[in-house]
């Protein structure tokens, strides 16, 4: 397998998912057999205590009958009871009977707590035989006769039944696991491709946005999980790049647009007055006039773009100081007062006492003065303009009310994209976006109703102080 396969989520996922239920498995089975090994103990504890009680029990009793007969040691039979409990039987303490033929083992004493016995309790130990080499498991249970204790009856078993018991539950448990790690992992392997193969395509299709491919089939995926959600992301980030791209292009087009056409009204009167073509008094006067309104045109345009550029790249740098909106406004109409005098233009104003707020005077001015422009531009001769100023739940907005053609509403976000202006002889289409930006950038809004052949209106929104 190559190690590209061994880095890959889809070796990854399913390796992962196995380890943690081997790991799961194994601390289980580890906890299982520990309390397995400890109920075995337990229970061969409790029976060889109820044996070790009944023989002891039984001890006593035929060595009662035989005193009170004054007969020999009747035979303890313990070969018999040996295969009868599966355990092996010892004696310690005093001879019961005189020549006990009992067949009891005798141990040493040594292994025994003797204080426990002669105190009439069992004890519970482990010791080795001197006739073999394995380890028992013993309870000794004290033999009384008349109150008296004279010995113990000691009932053993080896502790390698104990370990054969659970070794047969290990190897039961470890098919178990391996028949679980087996299912595991099948589940993994498909919880994998399920999982990878929409990841898959979709790294794929990155791929080919990085090389600017934006028309890429995204995986159909359900909604509602995480990866559904991360397609549908994906596809709306595709979406905006390829608008964003687009509109480079279109920003590009336009400025080298206009750029161009009044640096070829430049170079043509430069030209013309290099050659002598322009002796005339007046046509030189005409050729700088036109020179000069076009170098203006120019800087304009240049100051724009820089405008806009700095607003895109969130380096615009903004001074906050008191601004009286009533005064700032009537600047403004001021400033276009004689250009509605000249074109018989109804041009209103009514502010609504004279607010102060923090923010940015000459940008507030700008993006007024912005939007006053291209009102002027679109309404005609005899037409009607209105400036208002009202404020009202915490915030101050400015209203620029024009009687021009009014635009669709399929339109009405276009016209704050970057040269996008249907009046080629006047506008360079960036008035409006830099509006809008710097309003945001003031933390206001800049918004827009309008409706075909009933003019439009633009409402500045700012926060009041």
């Amino acid at each position: 397998m190559r190690m590209g396969a061994l880095r890959s989520l889809r070796f990854k996922l399913p390796a992962m998912f196995v380890v943690g239920v081997l790991i799961a498995a194994l601390v289980t089975a580890l906890v299982a057999i520990r309390l397995f090994q400890d109920y075995t103990r337990d229970q061969t504890l409790s029976t060889l205590r109820r044996q070790a009680q009944g023989l002891s029990q039984l001890y006593a009793r035929q060595a009662l009958q035989a005193i009170a007969s004054g007969g020999d040691a009747p035979s303890f039979a313990a070969a018999n009871l040996e295969k009868a409990t599966g355990a092996r039987l010892y004696y310690i303490g005093l001879s019961v009977f005189p020549g006990d033929v009992s067949g009891l083992r005798q141990i040493d004493r040594s292994v025994v707590d003797i204080d426990r016995i002669q105190a009439g309790r069992n004890d519970t130990f482990e010791f080795v035989p001197a006739d073999d080499d394995r380890t028992f498991l013993a309870v000794a249970n004290p033999v009384k006769l008349s109150g008296q204790t004279f010995g113990a009856i000691v009932v053993a078993r080896p502790t390698t039944q104990l370990q054969a018991r659970f070794l047969g539950l290990v190897k039961r448990m470890s098919v178990a696991i391996l028949i679980g790690l087996a299912a595991a992992g099948l589940l993994a392997w498909w919880l994998s491709r399920r999982v990878t193969k929409p990841l898959l395509a979709l790294s794929r299709a990155a791929d080919a946005v990085a090389e600017r491919r934006y028309d890429v089939e995204l995986p159909r995926v359900p909604k509602g999980d995480e990866i559904g959600h991360l397609a549908e992301r994906f596809g709306e980030m595709t979406e905006r790049l390829a608008e964003s791209e687009a509109h480079e292009r279109n920003f590009l087009m336009s400025v080298s647009h206009e750029l161009r056409t009044p640096l070829t009204a430049i170079r043509g009167h430069v030209e013309a007055l290099r050659e002598g073509l322009a002796d005339d008094p007046e046509v030189r006067e005409l050729s700088l006039s036109v020179i000069q309104a076009e170098a203006e045109r120019l800087t304009r345009l240049v100051g724009d773009i820089l405008d806009l550029a700095k607003l895109d790249a969130h380096r615009f740098t903004l001074v906050e100081e008191e601004v009286d909106l009533g005064h700032l406004l009537e600047l403004a109409y001021l400033s276009f007062a004689e250009e509605a005098r000249r074109r018989s233009i109804a041009f209103e104003r009514s502010l609504d006492g004279a607010p102060v707020i923090d923010s940015d005077g000459d940008r507030v001015l700008q993006v007024v003065t912005n939007v006053l422009k291209n009102a002027f531009e679109w309404t005609p001769d005899g037409g009607r303009i209105a400036l208002g100023l009202a404020r009202a739940n915490g915030s101050v907005s400015v209203a620029i009310e024009d009687s021009g053609p009014g635009i669709p509403l399929e339109d009405q976000e276009s016209i704050f994209r970057p040269f996008v202006s249907g009046n080629a002889s006047s506008g360079t289409g960036l008035g409006l976006p830099i509006a809008r930006e710097l309003a945001s950038a003031l933390g206001g809004r800049l918004e827009l109703s309008s409706e075909p052949g009933r003019g439009s209106t633009f409402r500045l929104t700012l926060p009041a102080r």
